[in-house]
């Protein structure tokens, strides 16, 4: 349920939300998409593959899977069977065979193979809504755009943005709080600090660095000590070492290969 701070202004909500997008960008100076991809097409799979699973799952797998089917024309002719196989570990491998052998041909037949960069094409994709194209676009080609997936609707809320729960409406709501040009990296910080510390079920809010900006402190735990202990991925208590690597800017290929885990 969203909460708003007592007599806050339109303008004061403004505010509020800018200062809590700069309090999260020095908390997360590394924050990038935690998808692996090398052009757009293997992010739009990849995106596509991360529906109900997670990006470390994602990641585990498309180097496979991009080995076999580099472009839209190749998977456009992949073999249903080798395909399931090779996206089995995300979960819901049928469905998410269909999408990519769908989006695949229609990009070969409707745009010689290349991922388009318009919003209104690629939701006519098969399988790609706005969150996907959003994603794409502000990733692969640099327009702006808000994702709203669970981790930002559920911030959203929290911190008194919008009272919206319908996807595209919060994407519109929150747009309009924050200049078009840090949409995309709005949305990475929300995403982090959602995956890392703001949890559905329990908030870290006493390790919360926007917690003086958030109406909603106190609905997780509040002692300090306890709330570290909950945090996740590189903040978690031990991974320190793993943090500092980030923050100096290694990439999240070079971390797996000098073996780090980056699963919560």
């Amino acid at each position: 349920m969203a909460k708003k701070l007592e007599n806050e202004t339109e303008l004061g909500l403004k505010r509020r939300a800018r200062k809590i997008n700069r309090e999260l960008a020095q908390a997360y100076p590394y924050a990038v998409p935690e998808l692996d991809f090398e052009n757009p097409f293997e992010l739009l799979v990849a995106t596509v593959l991360s529906a109900q699973t997670t990006d470390v799952r994602v990641n585990a797998i498309t180097p496979a899977l991009f080995a076999r089917f580099p472009d839209a024309l190749a998977m456009s002719q992949a073999e249903r069977a080798e395909l399931e196989q090779l996206i089995r570990p995300t979960g819901f491998f049928r469905a998410k065979a269909d999408s990519l052998l769908g989006l695949s041909a229609a990009l070969v037949e409707r745009f010689d193979g290349d991922v388009p960069a318009k919003l209104d094409e690629l939701v006519k994709l098969p399988g790609v809504g706005r969150k996907t194209a959003n994603v794409v676009l502000g990733n692969a080609f640099g327009v702006p755009g808000i994702t709203v997936d669970t981790h930002f609707g559920r911030l959203a809320n929290r911190l008194g943005w919008t009272a919206e729960t319908d996807p595209v409406k919060v994407e519109h709501a929150v747009g309009e709080l924050f200049e078009k040009r840090d949409w995309t990296m709005l949305s990475h910080r929300v995403v982090f600090h959602g995956r890392r510390v703001c949890h559905a079920r329990k908030p870290a809010c006493g390790a919360c660095v926007i917690a003086k900006l958030c109406p909603s402190f106190g609905i997780g735990e509040e002692i300090p000590a306890k709330a570290k202990a909950l945090l996740k991925y590189e903040l978690a208590p031990g991974r320190e070492e793993l943090l500092a690597k980030m923050i100096a800017g290694a990439t999240r290929r070079e971390l797996r290969t000098e073996g780090y885990g980056l699963d919560a």
